[in-house]
C-alpha cells in the first residue's frame, strides 16, 4: 500500500521528536504542543483565524475525550477527603493492622492495602486514606519509614496506577491514542503490570533488607513534618480535629462503603461494565458516598460540605489533568481529532497522520517485535520524565499503533508503553512526582527515588523481554 506523506505528516513527526527531545531534558511541553497545533492548523486550513481557532478548538476536543476520566479522579479525590475527616478510613483499615507484627509482614502488608486502595481510590488518596494507621503501625513492628514509603509507592503508584482497572483512565488514554478497544489493551496489560510489579517490589525488598543487615541503610528522614508535608502522626491530628463521627456508626459506615464497592465490581463482571460504563458506575457510588457521609458527620452543615469536598476534588482533579489537556489535543490530531477540528479536505484520501506514518514506517523500515518493544519502553519511561504519566500515554499508544502496523501486537505494544510511561512518571522515580507518599511518611522524595531508581529500571528490562514474546 502506497502512502503519500505531505507537510502536515512531517511537521506531525517533527513536533513528536521535538517534543521528545524537550520531555529528556526535562521540560514542559504545552507550549511545543500548542505551537504544534497551530502550526498544523495553518497548514490544513491555510488561514491565520482557522489556525488560532484550531489551538482552542482542539483544547475543547481533548476536554470531551478525557472529561469522564477528570471527573472520576475528582470524585474519588472528594470521597476520600470526607473519609479522612471523619476517621472513616481508620476504622476501615484498623482491622488489618493486626496481621503486620514483622517488618516483612508491614512492607507486603501496607504494599497489597496500598494496592487495593489504589485501584478504587487512585494512589494518592489511597496514601491519605491509610498512611495515617499503617505508618505507626509499621514503625511498631521494624519497618523503617522509608520502607514504608517505598511499599506504598511502588504498589500504588507502580503497580496499581499501572494497570488502572477499576478506574480506568490510564488505559482509556493509551487505547484511543492506539485505536483500541479498552478492554483489549487492559487485558495485555495483566501479565506485563504482574511482571513489572513482581520483579520491582521483591528487588525493592531484598534491597532494603540487604542493605539493613550491612548497616549501610538511609532512613530519608527530613525532619518532623516531612519538609512542609504532612506526616502520619500530623495527618492523624487532623482528622481528629474534624467532623467525628460516633465509633460505632464508623464501624457501620465502613461495613456498607465496602459492600457498596464489592457490589459495584460484582455488577461490572455481571452485566460486562468496561470503560465508561464501570467509570460511571464507580462514580456514582462514590458521589452517593459522599453524600451521605457528609450529611451524617456535617448534619445542619452538610448542604454546605458536601459543595465543598467536591470543589476540592474538582480542584484536584483540573490541577492534575491541567498539564495534560494541550499535550492530549496535539496527539488527538494524529488520528480522528484532525478531522474534527479542520475537516477532511487537508488529509483527503488518508487514515489520519499516524496511520500514514505508520503504513510509510512498515514500507521503508525494517522492523521486528524486539526494536518495537524497546522502542516502547523507552519512549514510555522518557515521557513519564516530566512527572506526569498520563501526560505522554496518547503519544506511545500513538507509536504503539504506528509500531503494530508493521510487527503486529497492537494491545501489547501499548500496555508496554503504559507500563513504562506510569512507573516512571506516575510517581516511582521522578522526586517531584513522589511527594504523596514520600510527605506523608516524613521522608525525601529525593532518597525515595534513588531507593526506587535500581528496582525499577530492572523490572522495566524484564518486563520488556517478556512483552517481545508476546507480540
Amino acid at each position: 500500500m502506497d502512502i503519500r506523506l505531505t507537510a502536515l505528516h512531517w511537521v506531525y513527526l517533527a513536533f513528536i521528536v521535538f517534543i521528545l527531545a524537550i520531555l529528556v531534558r526535562r521540560r514542559d511541553t504545552t507550549l511545543i504542543c500548542v505551537a504544534g497545533i497551530f502550526t498544523l492548523g495553518l497548514i490544513a486550513t491555510e488561514t491565520l483565524n482557522g489556525a488560532v481557532s484550531g489551538i482552542f478548538n482542539s483544547f475543547i476536543y481533548a476536554t470531551k475525550e478525557l472529561l469522564g476520566t477528570i471527573f472520576i479522579i475528582s470524585i474519588i479525590v472528594a470521597m476520600s477527603r470526607v473519609l479522612i475527616i471523619t476517621g472513616i478510613n481508620e476504622t476501615m483499615v484498623r482491622p488489618l493492622t493486626r496481621f503486620l507484627r514483622t517488618p516483612a509482614q508491614a512492607f507486603w502488608g501496607i504494599g497489597f492495602i496500598m494496592l487495593v486502595a489504589s485501584l478504587f481510590f487512585w494512589p494518592s488518596p489511597g496514601v491519605a486514606l491509610i498512611g495515617a494507621v499503617l505508618l505507626p503501625v509499621a514503625g511498631r513492628v521494624g519497618l523503617p519509614a522509608l520502607g514504608a514509603a517505598m511499599a506504598m509507592n511502588l504498589f500504588g503508584h507502580g503497580i496499581a496506577l499501572s494497570g488502572d482497572y477499576i478506574i480506568q483512565g490510564a488505559p482509556k488514554l493509551t487505547a484511543d491514542a492506539a485505536g483500541l478497544p479498552v478492554s483489549l489493551v487492559m487485558e495485555a496489560s495483566v501479565p506485563l503490570v504482574i511482571v513489572m510489579g513482581a520483579v520491582t517490589t521483591v528487588i525493592a525488598y531484598w534491597m532494603m533488607r540487604r542493605d539493613q543487615k550491612k548497616g549501610t541503610w538511609r532512613d530519608g528522614l527530613v525532619g518532623k513534618g516531612g519538609g512542609g508535608g504532612l506526616p502520619a502522626e500530623a495527618l492523624s491530628g487532623v482528622i481528629r480535629s474534624g467532623a467525628m463521627l460516633p465509633t460505632g456508626l464508623k464501624r457501620v459506615v465502613a461495613v456498607i462503603i465496602g459492600l457498596l464497592f464489592v457490589a459495584d465490581v460484582g455488577a461490572m463482571f455481571a452485566f460486562k461494565l468496561q470503560g465508561g460504563d464501570a467509570t460511571a458506575l464507580i462514580g456514582g457510588t462514590a458521589v452517593l458516598i459522599l453524600i451521605g457521609v457528609t450529611m451524617l458527620a456535617h448534619r445542619n452543615r452538610g448542604l454546605e460540605e458536601t459543595t465543598s469536598y467536591l470543589i476540592e476534588g474538582f480542584q484536584f482533579g483540573f490541577r492534575v489533568f491541567g498539564p495534560v489537556i494541550p499535550i492530549a489535543a496535539f496527539f488527538y490530531l494524529g488520528d480522528a481529532g484532525f478531522t474534527a477540528m479542520f475537516g477532511e479536505q487537508a488529509l483527503q484520501g488518508s487514515n489520519g497522520i499516524v496511520n500514514d506514518l505508520g503504513v510509510a514506517l512498515a514500507n521503508t523500515v525494517p522492523m521486528n517485535g524486539a526494536v518495537a518493544a524497546a522502542t516502547l519502553t523507552a519512549t514510555g519511561a522518557i515521557t513519564g520524565l516530566d512527572g506526569s504519566g498520563f501526560s505522554g500515554i496518547s503519544l506511545v499508544g500513538s507509536i504503539a499503533h504506528m509500531f503494530s502496523l508493521s510487527v503486529g501486537g497492537n494491545a501489547t505494544l501499548t500496555a508496554l508503553g503504559q507500563v513504562a510511561a506510569i512507573w516512571v512518571g506516575g510517581g516511582t522515580l521522578i522526586p517531584w512526582a513522589l511527594i504523596p507518599a514520600a510527605a506523608i511518611c516524613g521522608v525525601s522524595p529525593f532518597e525515595l527515588a534513588r531507593r526506587n531508581l535500581k528496582p525499577v529500571l530492572i523490572g522495566l528490562v524484564v518486563t520488556t523481554v517478556v512483552a517481545m514474546f508476546l507480540i
